[in-house]
């Protein structure tokens, strides 16, 4: 074996399993998400999924109310929907993509947190097939006043 050759084996072998630990690191690193929910509603299972499948360790509590979380974290009736999730001491209400939860953690705003009022259709957890009404996303600051954080369904690049 050639002295190159065997430096970037040596190096591959040394980058790789370093990369692997980052890797797991990272997907360790998100914080878990504690759903609250009725014992029958599905699409807040589907959820649930949704945020597992984005890396998030998930605990579901099932509650016959969801509104009593809403008020003790501050969350306006009018943003309602389904199912209320606290993660990192923010609030996440309703069919939030996972997506916009984890850049709601990297912004870190002084806000309540994340909702999409309602349950609206192609959300995650609310797929209907093709069907993907569009939505906003909307980031709730600590006044209970809502700004648009993200609008779906996204734009075709």
């Amino acid at each position: 074996m050639k002295r190159r050759q065997l430096l970037r084996l040596t190096l591959g072998g040394a980058i790789l399993p370093v990369l692997a630990v980052h890797s797991a690191r990272a997907a360790a690193a998100l914080p878990s998400v504690e759903v609250f929910k009725s014992p029958y509603c599905g699409c807040c299972g589907a959820w649930a999924d949704h945020m597992k499948a984005a890396g998030f360790a998930v605990k579901v509590t099932l509650v016959e109310d969801t509104s009593a979380m809403r008020r003790r974290v501050g969350l306006p009736d009018r943003f309602a929907s389904c199912h209320t999730a606290l993660v990192a001491g923010y609030a996440v209400e309703g069919h939030v993509p996972a997506d916009e939860v984890k850049r709601l953690l990297a912004l870190r705003p002084r806000a309540i947190g994340l909702a999409v009022p309602s349950m609206p259709p192609g959300s995650p957890g609310m797929e209907m097939g093709n069907r993907h009404d569009p939505y906003q996303v909307f980031l709730i600051n600590q006044q209970g006043r809502e700004t648009v954080f993200a609008s779906y369904p996204k734009a075709q690049a």
